[in-house]
């Protein structure tokens, strides 16, 4: 029991790490942690780390909608079209040979995190405003069918994919572009965790609460420092997390 809480923890600190900064997907941590340390099977960890994402991403969202710093409008379009087309991903990947692409999300964060260290987002809410509304929410349409076909086709990277496309391709500042991301992971968390217990059964239900306890508690953590930080200190503290967090999950992978 010991080293179960011990592992969950660790875990918990890089998930919630993760999410409160740069709205990762705690399943991108947890998941390798649990197989590799507890021996797990990795569909059961899947769906722990998938229920550890719904109150820390949920608490996350809360802190940056109350610093205004949440897209809700078009949040919600993007949220719909990823969640519709992360089925289709899912079905289609299920009809095609395994690739070599589970590496994929995790070396995306790796690379996310220098991206962030050398060439920090600068956007500013003002030139938020400067994009028509009907341009903004076909491009929300867009981006989200591309995040959730990907999402489903890898079965990974939906944090790292949402805050890559709104902070380059929808020209998010950093701040609104976490907070709206991690108020999608939200929905599609509690949808694939949900869908995951259904089809595999009851999980290891300590795991489960010592993973969301410590997630909830650092993402909580991550998300109040983030809203006060200054753009350039936030953006080097989140190219840090995510750097050192895909060093480690790479390390963890290998270790399997």
């Amino acid at each position: 029991m010991l080293m179960k809480f011990i592992v969950c923890f660790i875990a918990g600190i890089g998930a919630g790490l993760g999410t409160g900064f740069a709205g990762m997907s705690a399943a991108a941590v947890i998941s390798p942690m649990l197989i590799t340390f507890l021996g797990m099977p990795a569909y059961e960890a899947v769906g722990i780390a998938l229920s550890s994402d719904v109150l820390a991403s949920a608490v996350s969202a809360y802190t940056y909608g109350k610093n205004k710093n949440l897209d809700i409008k078009n949040g919600l379009v993007m949220m719909v079209t990823v969640l519709i087309f992360t089925m289709v991903g899912s079905w289609i990947s299920s009809l095609v040979p395994n690739t070599a692409m589970g590496g994929f999300s995790v070396f995306m964060t790796f690379l996310l995190g220098i991206k962030f260290i050398v060439r920090p987002v600068m956007t500013t809410k003002e030139s938020m405003g400067d994009i028509e509304p009907k341009k903004r929410f076909g491009q929300s349409v867009l981006c989200g069918i591309l995040i959730g076909f990907i999402c489903g086709f890898i079965g990974a990277g939906g944090g790292m994919m949402m805050l890559l496309i709104l902070t380059s391709v929808l020209g998010y500042e950093l701040k609104t572009a976490v907070g709206t991301s991690v108020f999608i992971m939200t929905f599609t968390a509690f949808t694939g965790a949900v869908s995951h217990f259904t089809i595999g059964g009851a999980p290891d239900w300590w795991a489960m609460l010592f993973c969301i306890l410590s997630t909830l508690l650092w993402a909580r953590v991550a998300a109040k420092f983030a809203n006060k930080a200054k753009p350039i200190t936030l953006n080097r503290a989140t190219g840090v997390v995510l750097t050192v967090l895909g060093i480690a999950i790479m390390t963890v992978n290998f270790l399997q």
